[in-house]
């Protein structure tokens, strides 16, 4: 890996580390990504192998081109890999940028755990403390509950509502700054992650 991929951090919680793609990646990827209801929001259909192939590339070329991107998240008592979360640059939705958005993705078996929340709040955490960041928005579609109720849970409070520009559904952006951030940290008895 060169010397952008040595800047994605790998973040370990309780029950989960998260680590940057790599190739090799790729068949357990296809294995996620063939779950219809992984992808419902926003494709309404699972990824084939070719699109999942597209999107490991694209996410490991983003780790150098944005300096950050999602990761594999891994669930750290049977190894396997469970889905992605982490923090990348919504691109696919260009009038909230510049921002970075935490986001999460997780296999069936592993929904209604807290474990996308436990994933979440790594992420904005480390992209609070160690990544500098000044504010960190997350983008759902208001069907998808599950996802808003973890975007409350971590602290995120609605400020746009909009349409995403190629499939014309409406999408809420949620933002959370780093004085929200920094005010609900004051509650917390420890870190949410360790770094290896």
């Amino acid at each position: 890996m060169g010397p952008a991929h040595e800047r994605i951090p790998r973040l370990t919680t309780d029950r989960l580390v998260l680590r940057p793609f790599v190739p090799e990646d790729v068949a357990e990827l296809v294995s996620v990504h063939a779950e219809e209801s992984f992808w419902w929001y926003p494709l309404r259909a699972a990824m084939t192998t070719e699109q999942t192939m597209s999107f490991l590339q694209r996410t490991i070329a983003r780790y150098d081109t944005d300096g950050l991107g999602i990761e594999a998240v891994i669930d750290r008592q049977t190894g396997a890999m469970i889905g992605w979360a982490g923090l990348a640059v919504p691109h696919f939705l260009p009038e909230v940028l510049p921002a970075v958005e935490v986001g999460w993705r997780l296999s069936g078996p592993y929904r209604g755990r807290g474990l996308a929340t436990e994933a979440g709040r790594a992420a904005v955490d480390w992209g609070f403390i160690a990544g500098g960041l000044s504010r960190i928005v997350s983008i759902y579609e208001p069907a998808n509950l599950a996802s808003g109720r973890v975007m409350e849970h971590l602290g995120f409070s609605p400020c746009l509502t909009t349409r995403h520009p190629d499939r014309d559904e409406v999408v809420i952006v949620t933002e959370l700054t780093r004085a929200t951030w920094e005010e609900r940290q004051r509650d917390s008895d420890r870190p949410s992650y360790s770094t290896e």
